[in-house]
């Protein structure tokens, strides 16, 4: 998709990053209230960037450059339903990689069992399983770390 913008949220947009967040899989089925989502998303340790397409949101990405053993973590990225299948969710892992690339050489993420879809795009962009945490959020499904190198 033409026209995207990725750019550092400004605080009304983290307010919309968080209800997108919270009123979307698997964020529901983990049971992640919207109050914790906005906790997320206004934690200053973390970065949020949003893709923008026009005058409207496209997709967001929420970032912990710290987050495992001082490598980056994608915390969260979740696009807008209308906005599905267009890249944007490409566009926003992408860009997240290139901030760290040359700084860091490995890249995190958490992934639901139940997420086949998400799971599928990650390996897709090169992220490999690398150990599951069983029962972590709820109770019958695993966080599956993911990792790239960069």
């Amino acid at each position: 998709m033409e026209n995207i913008v990725i750019r550092p949220a400004t605080d009304p947009e983290k307010e919309a990053a968080a209800r997108l967040l919270a009123g979307s899989d698997p964020w529901i089925t983990l049971g992640i209230s919207l109050e914790q989502c906005m906790r997320n998303c206004r934690d200053p340790e973390y970065v949020l960037y949003v893709a923008s397409a026009g005058e409207g949101l496209a997709g967001i990405m929420l970032l912990d450059p710290r987050g495992l053993a001082g490598s980056p973590y994608l915390k969260s990225i979740a696009v807008y339903p209308e906005f599905a299948g267009k890249g944007i969710g490409s566009d926003l892992l992408s860009y997240g990689e290139n901030l760290f690339r040359g700084s860091s050489r490995h890249f995190f993420l958490c992934v639901s069992s139940f997420n086949h879809k998400a799971r599928r795009f990650y390996e897709h962009h090169g992220y490999e399983a690398m150990c599951e945490f069983r029962d972590y959020i709820i109770e019958g499904a695993s966080e599956i770390l993911m990792h790239k190198n960069l």
